[in-house]
């Protein structure tokens, strides 16, 4: 019986070459569940037509923009890039105003470039919070997200692109252990509406999740090991669920808290992630190349809630970008402004480890807008 089952050499090699491809299908598969913001907060950044093409070139198949910008929109066209639209959030008040002011930028920024650019999302409004400096605005994000889900319906593509807004770690009252994530209760009043209107359309809740911030800003609690994906034991037992990493412990607490709050079935898109290489304390590039990296390779796998299915990720930032404070929000990117890769990445199969050709080192730099 044994013997009707051993390789002859040609079949071997047949055998190694459809298990090459089987892995290909696989790399390329759960390189889809990452993505990478195109921030423009810079002076020296390429022109949007040279960005695009440097995601086609590295297999990065999502982008977030994080407004309208015509220029990106224009070079997006045909390249097959799926992409996470913004609305600043100076722009939420007159958006929430009128459905009218709704409907008209749908059709200014995305019936006017739809279907040549494939848009997943519109994210309404970014890190909107009762608790922090944009508190004032809580009270337009709703009615805006509203306005534009109708618009969005109005023009025929509420099948085709999703409606949510990105919030950030401080509306989390507890997530420790992940299993006892809530929201704060001073922010219950602002979230829970919007946890009601994402479960009745069927969208995710866009989430920035920075465990730097965590460790850096409590480095006697939190290892290094533990921030990077690289602790090689469990650190946090909670109940039967494991956590080796703090991303995952952050993304599960917020997922506790959703279901608190009767956002049982919401998905989470991590609509940021990243990690400083200069700047302030723990901001290095050994670190940030270890953070990125690793990242890349564990949200193909799930979190310890949930298992086995890949985490939609998108890394912040694809540039360095030389006009933002303080020093630190300088310097996320994965390329530098002028292409080259600030360590290697590999973000699917079909991208080596990012090496820029002659043609991607005669960038002509322009200064680009961009509200983030």
């Amino acid at each position: 019986m044994a013997s009707s089952h051993k390789f002859t050499i040609p079949q071997m090699g047949t055998a190694i070459i459809l298990l090459g491809l089987l892995a290909a299908n696989i790399d390329i598969a759960g390189g889809q569940s990452i993505g990478v913001c195109y921030g423009m907060l810079g002076n020296n950044l390429p022109p949007a037509s040279q960005v695009v093409q440097l995601y086609k070139s590295r297999n990065i198949r999502r982008m977030r923009l994080y407004d309208p910008n015509q220029a990106a929109l224009q070079a997006l066209r045909g390249s097959n890039i799926e992409v996470m639209l913004g609305i600043p959030n100076s722009d939420l008040q007159n958006i929430a105003a009128n459905p009218s002011n709704a409907n008209s930028w749908v059709q200014r920024n995305v019936r006017n470039f739809w279907p040549a650019v494939k848009f997943r999302y519109i994210a309404v409004g970014n890190e909107v919070s009762p608790v922090t400096g944009t508190s004032s605005l809580t009270r337009f994000l709703l009615p805006a997200m509203r306005n534009i889900r109708n618009a969005i319906s109005s023009a025929g593509l509420g099948n085709n692109i999703k409606v949510s807004t990105s919030i950030d770690m401080t509306l989390i009252g507890n997530s420790f252990p992940p299993s006892q994530g809530s929201f704060r209760n001073d922010v219950r009043s602002f979230i829970d509406p919007i946890i009601v209107f994402l479960r009745g359309i069927d969208s995710p809740l866009l989430v920035n999740i920075y465990p730097y911030f965590s460790y850096a800003g409590n480095p006697r609690d939190i290892s290094l090991s533990y921030a990077l994906f690289t602790a090689p034991n469990v650190v946090v037992q909670d109940g039967s669920l494991g956590y080796r990493n703090l991303f995952d412990a952050m993304l599960d607490s917020v997922y506790a808290a959703l279901s608190r709050a009767g956002g049982g079935s919401i998905e989470i898109v991590v609509s940021e992630s990243g990690w400083p290489s200069a700047g302030a304390f723990g901001a290095t590039t050994n670190n940030a190349a270890t953070y990125y990296r690793n990242l890349i390779q564990h949200v193909r796998r799930g979190s310890p809630r949930r298992p086995n299915r890949a985490i939609e990720t998108y890394l912040f930032a694809m540039f360095d970008e030389n006009n933002k404070n303080p020093e630190l929000e300088k310097n996320f990117g994965v390329f530098f402004p002028n292409k080259q890769p600030k360590f290697p990445l590999n973000f699917g199969s079909s991208d080596r480890f990012l090496d820029i050709s002659a043609e991607n080192n005669n960038a002509t730099s322009t200064s680009l807008k961009s509200d983030i």
